[in-house]
């Protein structure tokens, strides 16, 4: 019998998962294509390696097992798997084509779209990942400047203006990895202090999981347009999530450039990147950056039913309300079983985050632990709550009363001093993530 959203009696049984990672050691490297649903995010020997199919706010693995949903395919799932309304938009178009010999229509009814929805979309550029757009918003912005340095915050993809400043450097040449500095979150005054004549951009994610001080923003893009340096937001987690014109209308900041992805399309891909006119047209001649994917017209159909339908049902309250109960509830959770000194729900309710505190223990085993016990109990559980449309009230009290039965085991483990003893499976591996080392200030050269 297959494990359900239930309180299971054992952990899944992954035999056919299993097989095909043992396939796949044969013939791939890396062993996933997007590193944050690999194996080294789910514990193995009891997390699934392979899902099937979805439906809603549900996901069936390869072994037949049904899981709730709460990664929602990394982002994005924004209003559910197998939605009815984007999934015969494509289908519909599937009847007419996929990709063509000249521009679609769609690319024009698309950018007409977002520029109703996304406050600093003058202009509009279609492409397919999100790197993609982080990198172009990135070349034109120097090209507008006539500058090369970048300063960056938060993740912003594989290409090497970016990646050059992780520990996963090989390969990127260190003249391009000295044009690029990261700085701290909140950190108004050593931006300040760094800023000056070289910087051509400045990106970061409008928010993590930690809220923007007040006026951080503000004073951010203020600070921009008094250096000529570009503001460009990141907004792949905080776009059409926190509200449908993302970050900036939330907070009221226009920046220079805009990039944007995950949640705009229900799991096509397509990315987008928005501007001021004067930057965006040196596209047009200027700056190179073109695919010949940009222009598939499944993803635009798809993009264009996801926003019409986040639009019509008023999509990013309902992701605030129900993901408010989820964060809340795990709140209150932790406090009534006297643990909120160790665990806390943390972020903004349409994407929040569990985290432990540090004199709780080492944090990747608690995770682990808190992973094998959630899965068992039907929740496919990576630490996050990345809300969609599909989330019902149900689906969220099933996952606080997975919590109740899970934290005291949590708690029972902590106080054992030996998390370890209790893990079924490996600890999970860390996940690069820029969030210290700051370098904001250039290297000091003899």
């Amino acid at each position: 019998m297959k494990n359900g959203i239930k309180f299971n009696d054992t952990y899944p049984d992954i035999t056919v998962s299993d097989q095909y990672y043992e396939r796949a050691l044969a013939v791939q490297k890396p062993i996933t294509q997007t590193l944050a649903k690999g194996p080294g995010q789910f514990t193995k020997g009891i997390a699934p390696k392979y899902l099937d199919r979805g439906k809603g706010s549900h996901v069936w693995d390869v072994d037949g097992n049904e899981y709730l949903d709460f990664n929602a395919a990394i982002g994005p799932i924004s209003l559910g798997y197998c939605y009815p309304v984007v999934d015969d938009a494509i289908r519909q178009q599937l009847t007419k084509g996929i990709t063509f010999s000249l521009m679609h229509p769609l690319e024009v009814e698309l950018a007409e779209l977002i520029r109703e929805v996304i406050p600093n979309a003058e202009a509009v550029k279609i492409s397919k990942t999100g790197a993609d757009v982080c990198s172009a918003a990135i070349r034109v912005a120097r090209a507008f400047t006539g500058r090369d340095k970048v300063f960056c915050c938060g993740y912003h993809g594989w290409h090497d203006w970016y990646i050059g400043v992780t520990s996963r450097n090989a390969g990127i040449p260190e003249a391009i990895q000295d044009m690029t500095y990261t700085f701290e979150y909140n950190d108004m005054d050593s931006i300040r202090a760094a800023l000056d004549d070289t910087v051509a951009a400045l990106i970061l994610e409008p928010f993590i999981f930690e809220a923007p001080k007040p006026g951080f923003l503000e004073e951010l893009a203020e600070a921009c347009r008094q250096n000529g340096t570009l503001l460009i937001f990141d907004e792949m987690w905080t776009g059409f999530r926190i509200a449908l014109g993302g970050a900036q209308e939330y907070f009221n900041v226009k920046p220079d450039l805009a990039v944007y992805s995950k949640a705009c399309a229900n799991g096509m891909p397509i990315a987008l990147l928005t501007g001021r006119t004067d930057v965006m047209e040196l596209f047009d001649y200027e700056v190179f950056s073109y695919t010949t994917f940009g222009g598939e017209a499944l993803s635009l159909a798809a993009c264009m039913a996801t926003i019409q339908e986040l639009r019509d049902k008023n999509v990013p309250a309902y992701l605030n309300e129900k993901g408010g109960m989820l964060k809340d509830g795990y709140n209150q959770l932790a406090t009534d079983l006297g643990m909120a000194h160790l665990t806390k729900c943390i972020g903004y309710n349409c994407r929040s985050m569990v985290t432990f505190a540090p004199e709780a223990g080492n944090g990747l085993e608690l995770k682990t632990l808190m992973q094998q016990e959630m899965i068992k109990r039907g929740i496919l559980w990576a630490g996050f709550h990345n809300m969609c449309f599909s989330h019902s009230e149900e689906d969220i009290s099933y996952a606080l009363s997975a919590y109740r039965d899970v934290l005291p085991i949590v708690k029972e483990a902590i106080e054992s001093g030996n998390v370890k003893m209790y893990l079924e499976g490996d600890v999970l591996e860390a996940v690069f993530r820029k969030t210290s080392n700051y370098n904001i200030k250039p290297k000091v050269t003899a």
